[in-house]
């Protein structure tokens, strides 16, 4: 069974002050899918870049899950950042962003690529969780709001 706690290094969740466009997110996401999980972050970046402009990953209600495949991945792993300033995706909705959740699957992980995704979004849609993240300024505090949270829906 998959649960975010599998995904989410605590490393890997992050509170930034502002961000100032999309291109700089998914650089600031590639930097530290390679600090946190060793993934080359040039090519993260270039992945989350090629993967946005087959549509936004800026589902709604301020919340974005931009995601990418990549070479030599051996299994789908996240980064989350809470951006204290929302700022504009080109979201479904057109509201501001301020919730990141990426995923970086192996390229041929087919299922588990899209159940990590079926799981962080089941997780975001949840109204009271965004209010509890979108409330907290602690890394480990959203790190465990994320992974308890999602540990409960999962089953």
């Amino acid at each position: 069974m998959m649960d975010l706690s599998s995904i989410l290094n605590p490393a890997a969740v992050k509170v930034v002050a502002t961000v100032s466009s999309k291109k700089r997110l998914f650089q600031d996401l590639g930097d530290m899918a390679m600090e946190c999980y060793g993934i080359d972050g040039s090519a993260a970046f270039s992945a989350l870049q090629q993967r946005e402009s087959l549509g936004p990953t800026g589902v709604g209600r301020g919340v974005a899950l931009p995601h990418a495949r990549l070479a030599g991945l051996d299994r789908v792993v996240g980064c989350f950042l809470r951006v204290e300033k929302p700022f504009d995706f080109d979201a479904v909705d057109k509201q501001a962003v301020d919730l990141v959740f990426a995923l970086f699957a192996p390229e041929g992980s087919g299922v588990d690529h899209l159940k990590a995704l079926a799981l962080v979004s089941r997780t975001l849609r949840d109204s009271s969780i965004c209010a509890k993240l979108r409330a907290n300024g602690d890394a480990a505090t959203l790190h465990a709001l994320l992974t308890d949270s999602l540990s409960n829906k999962a089953a």
